[in-house]
This record gives structure tokens, C-alpha cells and sequence, in this order.
């Protein structure tokens, strides 16, 4: 049984400071010489990415949607092995989970699955006395969710400050740290939220650095500790890809140290960072898959990389915005989501990469494509030409599509057979008009059942974000159809 340290940061509600407390303090433990574990609750790609800066480990999403809240704890464990404390970033306000699903993939949820204590990030900036009341409301809410302290956000003076303390003191609930307004920790947002980390790494290194000598600076790091120390035993196995696909343990998997600076912490052994440097071909017995990886493609869980490396494959990064021909004996190829609309003009330019996935397509090999994939394998993207895979068009759009799907398979394809059914997300900003006669990949419920997503060739392209752990068989099913180097 597991019996890591651990915190979840919460807050009432989005906007209130949790990826800058979360951050930093994964940042300050790690400066002290602690193996820190760095956790995300619900779907979000970007946060990890500053997790893993923080930590120099692999940032890994907490989803009791798309994986069930069963797995929860075990995924829990698999990402937090040998570490000292583990801190969970939570989503959006404490209790707000799944439209209609009352708690499901909720923070409040996932810290009760964890045995967690949560620390509560509270925006102090337009309040003082009132905050005893909103604290008060969250602590008693669920009896099951314990808050053992608050760290206030945004205090505007030390006479601002005062007045919090007295009225948290009055209500009994300690306060473990104050943060005063602080830009130099902001971090740049766009349509869909953050700027990810692989398109401002040293900026980011620098951001990261500040909001941990800000946590530093303004909270009582002992007493988070001892409060992270205060979770029990997790009563759990650790998930473990190989054990769940029955095979035995693969190869490790690269560890190349990112492009630019360095992370805070070591180098995390990542496999979405691209490798630089002649690729030898793959080990006898091993399937080659290619991920797209770099700036236009950095959404991907990390466990999908360790799935297809328990089925047997080799995995290899590369960048479409940088390589101009697929990885030398290509057998597979992933595209993942990220912000292809951002860098259409780089990718449309890359024209020998791109005719290299459409030789690959017609040669066969499986395609498995998510969201920003499904815009890359279109004919064009606002007006410039993509790979040409799908006789489909992609537009940028002033609405935003955002919210977890319930799924199933409608056609045999080389990710699932028709009938599997899957959770998954949306999130985009951008609208897919289909050719003549093409075939869906999914038949989802937004709560009208609509189709959704290509099945073409051996490509399986979709809007939906899936996390694979959920139904680990679709890895084992992909790399069987995948060519040898």
C-alpha cells in the first residue's frame, strides 16, 4: 500500500490561483532536495506541461471520467513510485465535476478516492471578513473532503491580510500561506486557455522559478508537509501498462533532455520530448510508432507512450514543424492534439512531411488521430494545405466545442472494434465539414447522439480525446496492425 504525502490544491473556483500555488509548490519541494510528483485533475493537457518543468518529472492527469474513478488511485501510485510527496492540481471549483454527473471527475472526488488532505487557494482580492463564510461553506459542504488549511491569494496589503487571518482564526481554519499580487507569475493565455511550455520554454522556466520563490516566500512550507504527510495508506496496487496488457515489461523508453532550458528539476523521462540525433532502427521485435510531438502537437497523455511500449513498440517523437520525413521505419503513426491552427502556415510549408503521411496512409499503416491530428490529416486548414488524408476541410470557429462525451465505436477500426464504448473530451475551437460518403468513427451523446470522427484506410481521426488506460486493448490492437522497421 501506498503511504506517499500527498496534497490536492483546490479553490472555489477557476481563476483563484491554483496552477501558480501548485506550481510553485511543487517547485519549492523539489528545490529542497524532495522527489516530487506532479498530478492534474480532469482532462487538461497544458498544466502538466508546468508541472513537469517544476519537477523534472512526467506531469499525469487524474480523470475520474475518462478512466473511471476505480483507476484513479492505481494511476495515482504508477505516477508517484519513488517519490517523497505527490501534490494534485485540482479543476475548475472544488465540487464542480461532469455536467449532470453530481461529483464525477471532480477535485472534491478525486482527493476523497486519494485519502487526500486539500489545501484551498482562495482569491482574496475583493474580500476580508466574508472569507470565513466561503471557507466555512466548502469545508462543511462534504464531511468526507477534509480541508486542513487555506493559502490566500492576491492580498493587497498587510492591513488586508490582518483582516483575513481574523476571520479565519475566528472560523478555525488555518491559514498556511499569503500570496500578494504578483505579474511576474502570470502566465499567457489565447483562445484555449495557457500557452503550453514547448512554445515558450525559457519564458516558462523563468515563470515556474517565480511562482516557487513566491510560495517560498509566502507559505509555511513545514507545515504543507506535515499535512501532505497526513494522508494515509492507499489501499491499491500501482497501474502498471504491461501487467494490464499481459505482456512482459518493455524497453525503457528514451530520455532525451528538452529543447532549451533546462527544467527546475532533472530531466524528466518523457517520451513526448523530442529526441535529436540519428534514430537507429528498431530492436528486433519491436513496431515503430511515430508521435508528433513538438510545439503543434504537445497534448498527449503519457501513459498512451507507455501502452504502446508494453504492446511492443518502439516509440519515437518527432516534430512536423522541424522533420521533414517520418522516422525511419515508420510502422505507426499517432497525432495528438495541440494548436496545428496556430502553426498552420509551418505545417503547410513542410510539404515532403506531409506527403510522407499520405505515402504511409496508403501503404496502410495505422493512423490514430486526436483533435489537432484530425485538422493536420485534413485536405486544408483555413485555406492552407494539410496532408491531404481525409477528404475533409478545417476552419478556425468563434465557438467553442468543450465538454466530456460518452462514446461508441460505429465502424471497425484499427483502434477499436464497432461496439466499443469509450469516454472521451472535447475541446476546440475550430469546425470539420466531411466530403461526400466518408465514415464516422463514433456515435456520441451531447445529449443528442450524434456522429463524429473519420474511419478511412487504416486512419482513425477524431475530435474526441481519449485516455487509453480506460481501455488499454485499443494500444495492443493498434501496434498489431502496425508494420515492422
Amino acid at each position: 500500500m501506498s503511504s506517499v504525502p500527498r496534497l490536492v490544491v483546490a479553490a472555489p473556483s477557476s481563476g483563484s490561483g491554483k496552477t501558480t500555488v501548485a506550481t510553485g509548490l511543487m517547485a519549492a519541494f523539489a528545490a529542497r532536495g524532495l522527489a516530487v510528483s506532479p498530478h492534474k485533475v480532469g482532462p487538461d493537457y497544458i498544466d502538466p506541461g508546468y508541472h513537469a518543468l517544476a519537477t523534472g518529472r512526467v506531469g499525469r492527469n487524474l480523470d475520474a471520467y475518462l478512466c473511471g474513478p476505480e483507476l484513479i488511485g492505481p494511476l495515482f501510485r504508477h505516477g508517484a513510485r519513488g517519490c517523497d510527496i505527490a501534490v494534485v492540481e485540482g479543476v475548475m471549483g472544488m465540487y464542480d465535476g461532469a455536467a449532470g454527473e453530481g461529483e464525477l471527475a471532480s477535485t472534491a472526488q478525486v482527493a476523497k478516492l486519494l485519502g487526500a488532505p486539500v489545501v484551498l487557494v482562495v482569491d482574496a482580492s475583493s474580500q476580508s471578513r466574508s472569507v470565513a463564510a466561503l471557507v466555512h461553506g466548502f469545508a462543511s459542504w462534504d464531511p468526507e473532503v477534509r480541508i486542513g488549511g487555506v493559502i490566500l491569494n492576491k492580498v493587497g496589503s498587510d492591513r488586508h491580510e490582518e483582516l483575513l487571518r481574523e476571520a479565519l482564526d475566528s472560523a478555525g481554519m488555518p491559514v498556511l500561506g499569503v500570496l500578494r499580487r504578483a505579474p511576474q507569475v502570470e502566465t499567457p493565455s489565447r483562445h484555449l486557455g495557457l500557452v503550453p511550455v514547448a512554445e515558450r520554454r525559457a519564458s516558462a522556466v523563468e515563470a515556474v522559478a517565480a511562482m516557487a520563490e513566491q510560495v517560498r516566500a509566502g507559505c509555511d512550507l513545514e507545515a504543507l508537509a506535515a499535512l501532505a504527510g497526513s494522508a494515509g495508506a492507499l489501499p491499491c496496487a500501482a497501474w502498471d501498462a504491461a501487467e494490464v496488457l499481459g505482456s512482459s515489461p518493455p524497453p525503457p523508453l528514451p530520455v532525451p533532455p528538452p529543447e532549451g532550458a533546462p527544467p527546475l528539476g532533472a530531466a524528466p523521462p518523457d517520451p513526448r520530448f523530442r529526441p535529436d540525433g540519428p534514430r537507429p532502427q528498431a530492436p528486433d521485435g519491436l513496431k515503430r510508432v511515430a508521435v508528433a510531438g513538438g510545439a503543434a502537437f504537445t497534448f498527449s497523455y503519457a501513459e498512451h507512450a507507455e501502452l504502446l511500449a508494453a504492446a511492443g513498440a518502439e516509440v519515437v517523437v518527432f516534430d512536423p514543424l522541424r522533420d521533414e520525413r517520418l522516422p525511419e521505419g515508420t510502422g505507426g503513426l499517432v497525432v495528438g492534439g495541440g494548436f496545428p491552427e496556430v502553426y498552420a502556415a509551418e505545417l503547410s510549408a513542410n510539404e515532403p512531411l506531409r506527403e510522407a503521411i499520405g505515402e504511409l496512409v496508403r501503404g496502410g499503416a495505422p493512423v490514430a488521430a486526436e483533435c489537432a491530428g484530425l485538422l493536420y490529416l485534413c485536405r486544408e486548414l483555413d485555406g492552407r494545405p494539410m496532408c491531404g488524408v481525409l477528404d475533409a476541410t478545417a476552419r478556425m470557429s468563434e465557438r467553442l466545442t468543450l465538454g466530456y462525451r460518452d462514446a461508441v465505436a460505429v465502424s471497425d477500426s484499427v483502434l477499436a472494434e464497432a461496439g466499443t464504448r469509450m469516454r472521451g473530451h472535447e475541446f476546440h475551437r475550430t469546425v470539420v465539414e466531411p466530403g461526400v460518403g466518408e465514415v464516422a468513427a463514433w456515435g456520441v451523446r451531447t445529449p443528442r447522439r450524434r456522429l463524429e470522427g473519420f474511419v478511412q484506410r487504416g486512419v482513425h481521426a477524431s475530435y474526441l480525446h481519449t485516455h487509453w488506460a480506460s481501455e488499454p486493448g485499443v494500444a495492443r490492437r493498434f501496434v498489431e496492425r502496425c508494420g515492422t522497421s
